[in-house]
């Protein structure tokens, strides 16, 4: 067994030792969504209850994934915090103490919602699904990232495309959406037997390929632009194979929509607004996301273009390419419980 398969074994059995009793059922009761991939898609706002009813409870704990941890977070939300109304539109439910965490990878994230020291997580859909897939109870509220783009970088005087690397090491964070990029792309090159693939997160990614401990490095949206701005070089791109591409999420765990069943419907109304505000404001969120994420605006814009935050919140392209995602992780041994993407997602 490679390094990288026992890191999704040993986050499994931790996440299953944790929640061994939630693995007898994790759905909840609500009218039948359509399927993912479905034309008809579950309607924006899906499982919201009634404004006038909708009280919540005063603290709030977000986790996110980020470099630093400024507070900031990145994407629509964090333009909707800068603007300031995402706070100010939750305190009108009763929300007073909003506080954020940034992780440096998601099955990091996936530790603190076990424990029970995040309400919400926005981060990668594999880490998400490996979560769900052991038993760890949360809830799909919305796919707010879909067709993220991720760069599998060498040496500009190294490996020039895929095959070269046969026989090599290479690396990226296990458990992330580039994972499940790179992993797709070595198999779909034949080269899954003959690349030994190492965990590492994004930040040790340069230091590793300029000692040559590693031939290449499958890097997310923000670093994967910095690393060849410096003069590595991309020898390809998930943008390249679009069923690789990654998706961001927000996930609630169950116990906290147990409690505050209107929270959905709040928090999807502010995520909707600020991603409609962006379509006619790129520049400005470019700049904002920049100063949240410490990446330099240039690299910012090379990372994503601003039609991959949908104002919907489950739109049908996102969907299908969400199920792909759950279904290569099943299908090659990743997840070794499958489930129904549709009971995933939040219904009261």
């Amino acid at each position: 067994m490679n390094s990288s398969r026992k890191h999704w074994t040993l986050t499994a059995l931790l996440l299953t030792s944790v929640f061994a009793w939630a693995l007898s059922g994790c759905g909840t009761s609500g009218s039948k969504q359509p399927a993912a991939g479905d034309a008809a898609a579950p309607a924006q706002g899906a499982g919201q209850t009634s404004e006038a009813k909708t009280t919540l409870e005063p603290k709030l704990r977000i986790g996110y994934i980020s470099p630093n941890n400024k507070g900031t977070i990145t994407g629509v939300e964090g333009w909707a915090q800068k603007k300031g109304y995402l706070e100010s539109e939750l305190k009108k439910y009763g929300v007073t103490d909003v506080s954020v965490k940034s992780f440096p990878n998601g099955p990091n994230l996936n530790e603190a919602l076990a424990s029970g020291a995040l309400d919400v997580g926005i981060y990668g859909d594999t880490p998400a699904i490996n979560a769900r897939a052991v038993g760890l109870k949360t809830k799909l509220i919305n796919i707010t990232q879909s067709g993220m783009n991720a760069w599998l970088v060498a040496k500009a005087d190294g490996p020039q495309k895929v095959e070269d690397l046969k026989g090599k090491k290479i690396a990226t964070a296990d458990g992330s959406y580039m994972s499940r990029y790179l992993k797709g792309l070595l198999q779909e090159k034949g080269l899954d037997k003959d690349i030994k693939v190492v965990h590492l997160l994004p930040a040790d990614g340069e230091a590793a390929l300029a000692r040559g401990d590693i031939e290449a490095y499958a890097y997310p949206t923000g670093f994967g632009p910095l690393i060849i701005s410096k003069g590595y070089k991309a020898i390809d791109e998930a943008k390249s194979h679009p069923d690789l591409r990654g998706s961001s999420v927000t996930v609630a765990s169950e116990d906290y929509l147990s409690r505050n069943p209107g929270f959905v419907k709040v928090w999807n109304g502010v995520r909707q607004k600020a991603a409609k505000e962006i379509q006619s404001n790129a520049d400005e969120f470019y700049k904002l996301y920049a100063e949240s994420s410490e990446f330099p605006l240039d690299v910012v814009k090379a990372s994503f273009d601003i039609s991959q935050w949908q104002v919907e919140d489950f739109s049908a392209d996102s969907l299908k390419l969400l199920e792909g995602t759950k279904k290569y992780l099943f299908d090659n041994g990743i997840i070794k419980k499958d489930f129904n993407l549709n009971d995933w997602i939040y219904k009261p």
